[in-house]
Order: C-alpha cells, then structure tokens, then sequence
C-alpha cells in the first residue's frame, strides 16, 4: 500500500511471514418498497441512505488447510502497490446507496474519501433506473479516485422479502424457503437467470446466499431470519444444498455471491441492527453442524463472507461480537475453515455495535482479520478511514493487515475481472 505522498511505512518481512501473506491473499483472485427499519428483515439497517463481473465457479484451494502458500497474482501486486495510501483505504469500505438520494449522493465521498465499493439499499424500483446509477457510480471511480478499479457495487437480492431490487426488469424472487423445494438444478438455473437480471444492470455482487439455519423449535420467533423466512431450512444439510445451488447460479451468471451471516443467526432472538439484547448464540461451538452451510459455500466459490454482530460465547470466550472476534474470523473462518477471500461486515453501524465509537468498530475489525467495512451511514465515512490511517502510521502490526486486507479485495476484483494489467 505506497502512496505517492503520504505512503504508510514499508516494511521488511521475514520468510515466514511473506510466505504468510502471499498463502493468505491467494485465494480471494483466483417489486414494492423494502420494509421499513421497524421491520427490517435484512442484516442491516436500511434506513440511510458499473463493471461486469465474470467471476470463476470453481473453489478455492486452503492454503491454511495445505499449509502451502499459493502464488498471488503479479497483477493484483501491481495494482495494490499502485494505489496511495488514502486510494487503497478506500477499497476498504463499502458505502450504503439510499433509493430517495439524489444519484450524485456518493460523488464526493467516492473522489475524495477514495471509497471503493457501494451497495444498493432502501428498495430501488426499476431496471433502468439502477442501470442508470450503477453507471454513474462506476464513471466516478477514475484514476484519481480509485486508482481507476472499478466499484463492487452490491445488493441483498435473496428473494421473498428482501430484494432491494424491484418493479420492471426483475423477477419476483420467491423466499429461500419457497427455493428450497426446488430441485438443484432447477434452483441453479433460476439464480443463473435472477444473476443476468442484475449483471444488466450494473450489479456485480450479490450479498446473498443466506446460510443461517434456524431450528424448527425456534422458526419465526428468530427475527432476523425466520420471522421472514430467509432460511433454507431448519436443517444444515437441507440448507446447504439449497444455498450452494443458489451461489453457483448467481456465479455462473456473472455475479459474484456472498455466504451469511457468519457463523449464523438462526439461534438469536433479536435483530442485530435494532437490539443490544437477544443477540447471543450460545449454542455454536467450533463443531457445531451449523457451520457447514458457510463451509460448503466457500468450497463452491464465494467470494466474500459476512460476519455477524451477534455474540457466540462457545467460539469466543470474551463474549467478543463476531465483527470484531479475532477467534471467529482469523482462527474459526480463516484457519479452521480454511477461507481466505474477503471478509466483508454487517452493517458497522447496527445498533449492536453503536455504542463502540465508529473509529474504533473499524480499526476492531482490521484487527480481528476482517476486510470490507460496510456502512449504512455515509457520513461514518471519513472517521473510519482516518482511524485505519491513523492506526496504520501508528502501529506496524496493523498497517500489515491494512495491506493485506487490501490485497484480498483487489484480488477478488481481479477474479470477477474487474481489474486488469497490462
């Protein structure tokens, strides 16, 4: 990560610890309105406010799991060691697009904060509108804004009630559990279909498959999942071959999926973005069945996983919210599991985490080995990153994870081809 005139300090790593890095980068390239926030069924607050993506379908080999590193790509080298310091932050947040925003809402931040990647969110109507915006968006990530690699621009598109994406040009996906029914291929085949609707208009990443399996003694007395039937089912075999199907079609139409809501929300009983209470699994263990949904995913090719905000006292002893659980995403998800792609959050801005000054949420979440900080609140925007640069001029430690966080998602933009070298 050099900047041209405030680079963050070049460091010399040992053997063991390049040999680290490179094994830890590798595997990231290779229709009405939304509900309100009062009843919002997605992992996110909804209440703030175009490059195609031709990504692989194969899986990923685990160099944590070979103990082999694999090469990185020279290309994505290059491109990371072309970005400035405030450039390469910058790919680091993912920033909520509301519906009622004007279309330039995010230009400045995108000029001047460098953000590099945007998602969907308050119900946006009509194809030719978001393909419209996606446009837009994608035209301002110019040479000086972002190094000129383009934005992952993103929605949730499960299906059932949460579709941010409506009205003319899309289809009515049916809720998970309505998909569930449906054969493997069958399923495979409709997301292929549902991920053309999205690539036309600019969407090149989809935060969805849901992977969360919620007990059928519990069933809709979970809020975030159940209560809105996100769930595949009740079942962690049930649900991972309805969401694999669902990530491989999403794949094979030219958008990139995303595994949620790590390592699961099926046992809580309140929604993250609106409680400090109810939000504890204390159930999940590093055995738990309930895992191998998001394993299974990961082995199918997705490229980014999502990280709760709830608490998992079995896999955390510290009681330590997932987001900012180093136990969960570097020893659980990155070296038992053997992910290596792209970590990306739950709305940082949830009222579970709220009471964390914003500054410190993202330097947390570097910390704990997580990637894409993304926020429901542009004004978050400019705090989070002076606290990344701030604690990365300061601290020799973080500033590697910065990096290395960095890298992860210009290798995943790689993969989905939106970044080339010459």
């Amino acid at each position: 990560m050099t900047s041209r005139s405030t680079a963050l300090p070049r460091r010399r790593l040992t053997a063991a610890a390049a040999l680290a890095l490179v094994g830890a980068l590798t595997a990231a390239c290779g229709s009405g309105s939304t509900p309100s926030e009062s009843a919002s069924p997605t992992g996110r607050s909804e209440s703030s406010t175009a490059g195609s993506a031709t990504p692989s379908s194969s899986a990923t080999p685990s160099s944590s799991e070979s103990g082999e590193p694999l090469d990185v790509s020279a290309c994505v080298r290059q491109k990371a060691d072309s970005l400035s310091e405030e450039q390469a932050i910058g790919q680091l947040l993912m920033v909520a697009f509301d519906t009622a925003a004007p279309r330039t809402a995010l230009d400045d931040l995108i000029a001047e904060q460098h953000v590099g990647n945007v998602i969907y969110l308050g119900g946006w109507d009509g194809a030719a509108r978001v393909k419209e915006t996606s446009g837009h968006l994608q035209d301002q990530a110019t040479e000086t804004a972002t190094g000129g690699i383009p934005l992952l621009l993103a929605a949730d598109q499960e299906g059932g009630e949460v579709r941010q994406l409506r009205g003319e040009g899309f289809t009515k996906v049916p809720s998970a559990k309505v998909q569930a029914q449906m054969s493997s291929s069958e399923l495979t085949a409709a997301a292929k279909g549902w991920a053309g609707e999205l690539k036309a208009v600019g969407i090149n990443v989809n935060l969805a498959p849901v992977t969360d399996t919620v007990p059928a003694d519990i069933g809709r007395a979970n809020e975030p999942i159940g209560k809105y039937a996100r769930q595949y089912g009740s079942e962690p075999a049930t649900v991972t071959k309805a969401s694999t199907a669902f990530l491989k079609g999403m794949i094979e139409g030219g958008v990139m999926g995303t595994v949620k809501h790590f390592p699961g929300l099926g046992r809580v009983e309140n929604n993250t973005d609106f409680n400090t209470t109810g939000i504890t699994d204390s159930v999940a263990t590093p055995s738990d069945p309930f895992l191998a949904p998001f394993t299974a995913g990961v082995k199918a090719g997705a490229g980014l996983v999502m990280v709760s905000s709830a608490r998992y006292p079995g896999l955390d002893a510290t009681k330590t919210q997932a987001m900012f659980s180093r136990p969960i995403i570097t020893d659980l998800l990155r070296g038992r599991l053997g992910y290596e792609g792209v970590v990306i959050t739950d709305d940082i801005n949830a009222k579970a985490v709220r009471s964390i000054p914003a500054a410190e949420r993202a330097t947390r979440y570097i910390e704990a080995g997580g990637d894409i900080l993304l926020t429901g609140d542009p004004e978050s925007v400019p705090g989070m990153i002076e606290a990344l640069s701030s604690k990365a001029r300061a601290d020799e430690e973080f500033a590697t994870l910065l990096e290395t966080s960095v890298l992860r998602v210009v290798a995943l933009k790689e993969r989905m081809g939106l970044v080339r070298c010459s």
